[in-house]
């Protein structure tokens, strides 16, 4: 009897172009949704990465590993879910002078916040050092985004992200108080709402993400969405409290 032959992934060259997300690795396989592995983590090469549906996930030690699973983890901002406890928690957050959400004001802080609080799940830092060196070269390009929580002139919470166009690709969050990082993602939802954004990739299903209201959607239809959205003009990266009125109505705010 034969014995099966292990999968084989493709490897990638510097500057080569990447496979088709279809021959991406089965569920039947040790690493579902592995399209290849090697290449580079250069702004060129991200950019061509996000604008598949693809993206970089490898920890330390490891080649660089780019994926694209099936099914992805998509929170579609008209159904994202505002607990009633969180309401509650915005509504304080946006009264309170001391409070405010900055967009793109340190990056390089919160994206080194991120790596030392790994996302759910993870054993340990999928963000390791040159990870942090190409996201903060795909944010000089105007590629990767940072949406940052402040009180009393301190970082305490927020978010990064990649944007192509309309296409927004959520990466990883942290938190140095209560729920600062939740209010950082209402914040992009709300500047989502406002902008005509229409979905944010969650990339890997989690129950917390679930709970906000993401659902998985097939990859067809993913990557389908990217190259839609990347063709659309993308909004200018900054936040105004006005936003707070896509998921908060003035009827609201002040109760």
């Amino acid at each position: 009897m034969a014995t099966p032959q292990a999968p084989t992934i493709p490897w990638l060259e510097a500057g080569a172009a990447f496979p088709p997300v279809a021959q991406a690795l089965g569920h039947d396989t040790e690493a579902p949704g592995l399209v290849a592995a090697g290449g580079q983590l250069d702004v060129r090469s991200l950019h061509a990465a996000y604008s598949q549906g693809i993206f970089p996930w490898y920890s330390e030690g490891q080649p660089i590993l780019w994926w694209s699973p099936d099914p992805r983890m998509v929170l579609q901002v008209d159904r994202f879910r505002l607990h009633p406890s969180m309401r509650k928690t915005l509504r304080r957050f946006m009264r309170s002078p001391q409070c405010e959400i900055r967009l793109d004001f340190d990056f390089a802080r919160v994206i080194g916040h991120c790596a030392s609080e790994p996302r759910d799940g993870g054993g340990g830092t999928w963000i390791v050092a040159d990870m942090q060196l190409a996201y903060r070269q795909l944010h000089s390009a105007g590629l990767a985004h940072s949406v940052e929580v402040w009180v009393a002139g301190e970082l305490v919470g927020g978010l990064y992200c990649v944007a192509v166009g309309q296409a927004v690709f959520g990466e990883s969050m942290f938190s140095r108080a209560r729920d600062t990082s939740k209010i950082a993602l209402a914040a992009l939802v709300a500047f989502c709402r406002f902008h005509g954004i229409r979905a944010i990739d969650c990339q890997q299903n989690t129950r917390h993400l679930a709970s906000l209201g993401a659902a998985e959607m097939p990859r067809a239809a993913f990557v389908q969405h990217c190259r839609r959205a990347i063709t659309l003009p993308g909004p200018r990266w900054d936040f105004q409290p006005l936003y707070w009125a896509e998921l908060l109505p003035d009827r609201d705010a002040n109760q």
